[in-house]
C-alpha cells in the first residue's frame, strides 16, 4: 500500500487532521512544538460516491472502498537539514513515503503558538521546501561523487546518472524543488534511485478556522497558497478545517450532516483531500460488483487489464483471458450485467486494454 506523509511546521494542525482522517487518537495533538516525534501511521478509506449506486444495482449490502496509508510526521523547522529540531530524523521519515501532503496554517489564533510567532503561510511553505531542497543537495552531492568514481571505469549508466545529477544539482541550487525540474520520462526513471525528498508528488492542505470553511475561497491566505502552489510547484491546494474534522469524528453521520449544513457546506473537505491524495499517488479505482460485495480495487494509472486482475489474485493475472468491462454510470443506468450484455454495452477487452477509473469489470481467467 502506498503511503502519503503529512508534513508541515509545528502547530499547523497536522496531528489533529491525522486523527480526524483516521478516526483515531494515535497522534498526540498539543499546543507546543514537537508533540509528535515518532511517525503515526493509519489506514484511510477513500470516499467514493460511485460505490453505493453500483452496489444497489448488484443487490449487495456489502461495500468495500479503496484505502491508502497516511503517516503523521513531526513538524519541521528552519535548519532541519542541519539537524535542528530533530530534523535529520524527521527528514528520514519523509524519505519513506511516496507523496507529501503539506499542511499550511491559514487561520489566526493567538491561543495557538506559531513556531515563527507570526502567521505567514507562504514563508511556512518556503521553510519546508528549503529544508527538503537542502537535504537533497547534500544527499545528491555525495551520490554524484560516488557515481563519478564508477563512471571513470567506463560504466555508461553511471555516466548518464552523473550528467543527470549535475542537472538536478543546478536546479536545486537555485532553491527550486527537484519536482519542478524539466525532465524527460527517461530522466525521471533514471533519477528514481536518488530518492530525492523534493521530487515527491506534493499537495497543500490549507487549514482554516471553523467559521471560514464556507468562505475559504475568499480567505487571503488560502488565495496566496493556491497561487504559490500553482506557479511555483505545479501542485494542488485543498481547503480543510482540522478542528471541524476533529469534531465530526465524534458525531453520528446524521449529526455530522446537520453540523455541516449549519456551517453552510456540503462536505467537510476531508473527502476531497483524501481523493486528491489518492490521485496524487497515481492511483485509480476499478470496481467489481456481485451479490457478495461491491469492492473498489486500487491500481496505478496506466495499468492494463491483466495487471488490474493481478490485484485480486496473482492467478488472475497469470491465467488472464479477457475482461468484461463497462463504465460504472452505464452499469447503473442499464441495471447491471444481464441488461448490459443484452444491449451490447459490455465490452470484451484483451491484454492490452488500459483500465479506466470507474470501470466495472468481470475477469475471465484459466490457470
Amino acid at each position: 500500500m502506498l503511503r502519503a506523509g503529512i508534513v508541515g511546521l509545528p502547530n499547523v494542525g497536522k496531528s489533529t487532521l491525522f486523527n480526524a482522517l483516521t478516526r483515531t487518537r494515535k497522534a498526540e495533538a498539543a499546543n507546543y512544538p514537537f508533540c509528535t516525534i515518532e511517525p503515526n501511521v493509519g489506514i484511510v478509506t477513500v470516499p467514493d460516491a460511485r460505490l453505493e449506486p453500483v452496489a444497489r444495482v448488484a443487490k449487495t449490502a456489502t461495500i468495500v472502498p479503496a484505502a491508502i496509508e497516511l503517516v503523521d510526521i513531526a513538524g519541521l523547522v528552519k535548519g532541519a537539514a542541519q539537524g535542528e529540531g530533530l530534523g535529520n530524523k524527521f527528514l528520514s521519515h519523509i524519505r519513506e513515503v511516496d507523496a507529501i501532503v503539506q499542511v499550511v496554517r491559514c487561520f489566526e489564533d493567538r491561543d495557538i503558538v506559531h513556531v515563527e510567532e507570526e502567521l505567514h503561510p507562504l514563508a511556512d511553505i518556503e521553510t519546508i521546501v528549503t529544508e527538503l531542497v537542502l537535504a537533497d543537495l547534500d544527499s545528491l552531492g555525495r551520490q554524484k561523487e560516488r557515481l563519478e568514481r564508477t563512471a571513470k571505469s567506463g560504466d555508461k549508466a553511471a555516466k548518464a546518472q552523473v550528467e543527470l545529477a549535475a542537472k538536478l544539482l543546478a536546479h536545486l541550487d537555485s532553491g527550486k524543488p527537484a519536482l519542478t525540474c524539466e525532465l524527460s520520462d527517461d530522466e525521471r526513471a533514471l533519477a528514481r534511485p536518488f530518492f530525492l525528498l523534493s521530487m515527491k508528488p506534493t499537495l497543500f492542505a490549507c487549514n482554516v478556522a471553523e467559521g471560514e470553511l464556507a468562505t475559504a475561497a475568499s480567505n487571503r491566505h488560502v488565495q496566496a497558497v493556491r497561487r504559490w502552489a500553482e506557479t511555483h510547484h505545479d501542485a494542488e491546494a485543498v481547503v480543510i478545517s482540522a478542528r471541524i474534522e476533529a469534531e465530526l469524528a465524534e458525531l453520528s453521520d446524521d449529526d455530522a450532516r446537520d453540523y455541516l449544513a449549519a456551517l453552510g457546506v456540503e462536505e467537510s473537505g476531508v473527502g476531497g483531500l483524501i481523493r486528491a491524495i489518492y490521485h496524487l499517488l497515481g492511483l485509480r479505482t476499478y470496481i467489481t460488483a456481485g451479490e457478495k460485495e461491491c469492492r473498489a480495487w486500487t491500481i496505478h494509472a496506466g495499468d492494463t487489464a491483466p495487471q488490474a486482475a493481478g490485484v485480486i489474485h496473482s492467478d488472475f493475472e497469470r491465467g488472464f483471458i479477457r475482461a468484461e468491462t463497462i463504465g460504472w454510470q452505464e452499469f447503473v443506468r442499464v441495471g447491471g450485467w444481464p441488461a448490459a450484455r443484452e444491449q451490447g454495452l459490455a465490452r470484451q477487452e484483451g491484454k492490452e486494454y488500459v483500465v479506466q477509473d470507474g470501470d466495472v469489470i468481470l475477469f475471465k481467467f484459466n490457470v
